[in-house]
This record gives structure tokens, sequence and C-alpha cells, in this order.
């Protein structure tokens, strides 16, 4: 167990969320409001080429193509992946990484009974795509925190930071930023639903599963299981 590196990113999450939280310091309401305001004020009142970039980046489609992502750089980890019969061995780290989004995600929603609006709620006069383009997008939600999308974005990234080469697990990171700014430039979420919200999420729960014996233990043993049934199979 690597417990100096647990406290240490706990103790990160932790002063994020006191940051977040201290009603004087203001740091994060300024930042969204400069953040949304920033990208509200690109989006004319025209249905253009770029609102309709927009619009598409925030529908069922592009969430599609960022699973499609997160699929093509797992395809990666096994590729670079040296040891024997490592399609088996990722196969029960991708077990272990739907189970830890799934509780994860089971618990934000049951277990944090703090929320508020998007932006494009909050904002009277907020440039909203939907009254823009006809494309059916997300552009605001009723309640935008803490990020979910995002969240399941850094769970993955961390997964590969955990287990795979390294330039798949950086890759990983860098894509956490890129897909899950659409929902920030369209006003569907705070800059900080993202980076307080699903960051502090991941950093308080993700290093006692990856950091801990927990979540390489559950990898091993759903690996070693399917290796077995696969032989069973064969015979």
């Amino acid at each position: 167990m690597q417990l100096k590196r647990i406290l240490s990113l706990n103790l990160l999450g932790l002063i994020l969320l006191v940051s977040w939280g201290w009603p004087q310091l203001m740091l994060w309401t300024q930042l969204d409001d400069s953040v949304f305001w920033f990208f509200n004020n690109l989006i004319s009142q025209e249905d253009n080429l770029w609102e309709r970039t927009l619009a598409l980046l925030n529908t069922r489609f592009f969430d599609a193509f960022s699973f499609g992502v997160m699929a093509l750089l797992f395809y990666f980890a096994i590729r670079l992946d040296p040891r024997q019969q490592r399609a088996y061995r990722w196969l029960g780290i991708g077990l272990v990484m739907l189970l830890t989004a799934g509780v994860l995600a089971l618990l934000t929603l049951k277990g944090i009974h703090y929320g508020h609006p998007s932006p494009t709620r909050v904002f009277d006069h907020a440039r909203r795509l939907t009254d823009i383009v006809t494309i059916p997008t997300k552009d605001s939600a009723s309640n935008s925190f803490p990020g979910d999308h995002g969240l399941m974005l850094m769970v993955f990234a961390a997964f590969m930071l955990r287990f795979a080469d390294r330039r798949v697990a950086w890759a990983s990171v860098a894509f956490v930023v890129l897909l899950s700014a659409p929902r920030i430039m369209v006003g569907a979420h705070w800059f900080s639903d993202i980076y307080i919200g699903s960051l502090t999420i991941a950093l308080l729960a993700l290093p006692w599963v990856l950091l801990t014996p927990l979540g390489p233990g559950l990898a091993r043993g759903f690996g070693d299981g399917l290796i077995r049934l696969a032989g069973r199979l064969r015979d």
C-alpha cells in the first residue's frame, strides 16, 4: 500500500474542496464566471459553423465518440503490454474499472445532496445553443454538479495511469481535458463542476482503489479467472 501517496492525493482533494467552499475566497466563483462568459461571448445569435460545431460536440454522437476514444486507448494499452495473456489481464482491469465507475456514480447520485443549475440557467442573458441551432444538443442542466461525464473520464485516466504504458496514460489525461471541455464551452457545466466536483471525488476515492491491493488484486483475480475459463472452454 502506498499510504503516503494516497494521503497526499486525498489532501490535495480536500484542499480543492475547502478552497471552493470558503466563501471569502470567491476564487472559483470568479473563475467560473470568467470561463463561462469567455466562451458564451463567442456564440453568436446566428446558426453558423461555430455554433453548429459546438452543438455537435454536445450530442449523444459525441458521447459515443468519447467512448470510442477510450476504447481505442484501451486497445493500445493492451497492445503495448509485454506480458503473456495480456488480453485477459486487461479484461480484468476493465471489469474493475467499470465496477469502480458504477460504484462512484451511485455514491455520487445518492451521497451528494448539494447541487446547482448550469450557468445557462443562472444567467438570464446567456446565449443558449438550443435557441440558435436546430441540432438536438445539451446546453443546460438543472443540476450540473459534479460533472458526471468528467468523473467517468477521470476514472478511465486514473486506471490508465496505474496500469498502462506511459504514452497511453498521458494521452488519457489529455483527453480528460479535451473531452470534458465541450460541456463547459456551451455552459452545460461550470468549470468547477469538473475541476472541483469531479476531480475532488477522483482524488479522494480512486487512490484507495488503485494504490492499495484492492484494485490490482481484483483485476488480477478477474484476469486469472478469465484465463482459467478460457482454458476449460478449449479443453
